[in-house]
This record gives structure tokens, C-alpha cells and sequence, in this order.
């Protein structure tokens, strides 16, 4: 895992980010959570969208909580190159 954040290493099952430009005018957020399915597997809630809205909602299933974990990670990476930071809320 190559996302290096203090957030990340406290609580590797959920994420927030944020990517705010005043000069284009985008507030966006960007949120991931690690959660159990009653399956055994578990799942990777992601929530996207602008700041003050609802946003987006997308579920991924996965065999295992470390599955899970890992493509949190992989996500968090790219979204990091794309400008966003990890955000306390």
C-alpha cells in the first residue's frame, strides 16, 4: 500500500477525501468504508460527489475484508494522484 496518510494507518477500513480548487469552482468529496456483508465477504461503500449533496453511492462486493482493504488502497492512490487529501470529516 503506497498511500502514505496518518488517517489511513488508524482506520484502514474507511476513508474520507476531499479535492476543493476555489479557482474551478469544485468541492468534491470522496468517501470509502470497509463493511462486513452477511455473507462472510465484505463490501467497499463508496460515496462520491459535491460537498453539501448527497452524491453518489456505489457498492463493491468482495471475498474477504483484506479484498476489500486492498482495492480501498488502490482507489485511495488514484484519487490521491488526482488531488484529492484525506479530510477529519
Amino acid at each position: 500500500m503506497e498511500f502514505d496518510d496518518p488517517q489511513f494507518d488508524i482506520f484502514p477500513d474507511r476513508l474520507h477525501l476531499r479535492r476543493v480548487d476555489p479557482a474551478k469552482n469544485m468541492r468534491r468529496f470522496y468517501l470509502m468504508t470497509v463493511q462486513r456483508d452477511l455473507f462472510g465477504g465484505a463490501s467497499l461503500v463508496r460515496e462520491w460527489g459535491r460537498v453539501g449533496s448527497s452524491g453518489q453511492l456505489r457498492i463493491d462486493h468482495h471475498s474477504d475484508e483484506g479484498q476489500a482493504v486492498d482495492a480501498l488502497a488502490d482507489i485511495a492512490n488514484q484519487k490521491h494522484k488526482r488531488g484529492y487529501r484525506a479530510s477529519e470529516s
